[in-house]
């Protein structure tokens, strides 16, 4: 139990990658399942930004004295997770313009009202 308090980002990116996995396996609609994706990246985002965050290092912007190689944090991670932002907002805009195609041609944006309709 005190890990969980001791690593409490970690502890709530669990927490939030659960939220956003029930909302994306629970409800019909696609606008709830692409927030609850939104929601699913934002946690794996915190969870690796934490990993990569080390207590007592600096980023590694060289103001003034040069501290050596440990006394800066692998910016990596921090990289990794700009890359994916991006990538993430791009699928939510995709999944958004799709969304916005199938309200047009069903009228709704209810996964059973469209299978209904479809026949399926």
């Amino acid at each position: 139990m005190e890990r969980l308090l001791t690593n409490y980002f970690e502890t709530g990116s669990m927490i939030l990658f659960g939220i956003g996995f029930v909302t994306l396996l629970l409800h019909n609609n696609l606008i709830k399942k692409i927030i609850g994706m939104n929601i699913m990246d934002t946690a794996v985002f915190l969870f690796f930004i934490a990993k990569g965050n080390i207590i007592g290092k600096e980023a590694p912007i060289i103001k003034g004295i040069h501290k050596g190689i440990e006394g800066y944090i692998n910016p990596l991670p921090t990289a990794l997770m700009l890359t994916g932002i991006v990538v993430a907002v791009s699928i939510t805009a995709f999944a958004l313009a799709l969304t916005i195609k199938i309200y047009e041609k069903y009228g709704t944006i209810e996964l059973d009202e469209i299978t209904r309709m479809r026949g399926d």
